[in-house]
């Protein structure tokens, strides 16, 4: 069988991803949330944007929702932020989110690379989308996982 999309991060990497976006989310009431299949079939973007919808992230309050999207098998990954985020997303932010996850994963330290992604993500939405005490957690923490 090999490996799969739920199997590609261990138990442990998973609760550390999960606990990353915990962290990430503190202190803003920005949403971020990782998606991880076995292939993308098509445009990685599309597929991205697709599952962004799917996933509920484009009903966010402040519209400042951000997916990150992982296809193990074919090694293809997208960010996607919602119009709110991507309203105040400094020139070339995801593009240099992209490349340091990039960097990592090809000396094959996945959860070191989605972790600082988050990391980078998450002082980004704190410096534009600070908490209010109202604030809710709109979106669930855990990784989820495509049925392919």
């Amino acid at each position: 069988m090999g490996l799969t999309a739920e199997s590609f991060f261990a138990k442990h990497d998973q609760e550390d991803i999960r606990q990353a976006i915990m962290l990430a989310e503190l202190d803003t009431s920005g949403e971020i949330r990782v998606h991880i299949e076995n292939y993308c079939k098509g445009d990685v973007m599309d597929r991205a944007a697709y599952l962004f919808k799917q996933l509920g992230m484009d009903k966010t309050e402040k519209r400042n929702g951000v997916l990150i999207y992982l296809a193990v098998k074919n090694r293809r990954f997208a960010i996607v932020g919602d119009v709110g985020i991507n309203s105040v997303v400094p020139e070339n932010f995801w593009d240099d989110t992209k490349l340091f996850m990039l960097d990592h994963f090809r000396d094959n330290r996945f959860t070191d690379g989605l972790i600082g992604a988050i990391e980078k993500t998450g002082k980004l939405l704190k410096e534009h989308f600070p908490y209010h005490r109202n604030d809710i957690n709109e979106l669930s923490d855990d990784v989820s996982f495509g049925k392919d």
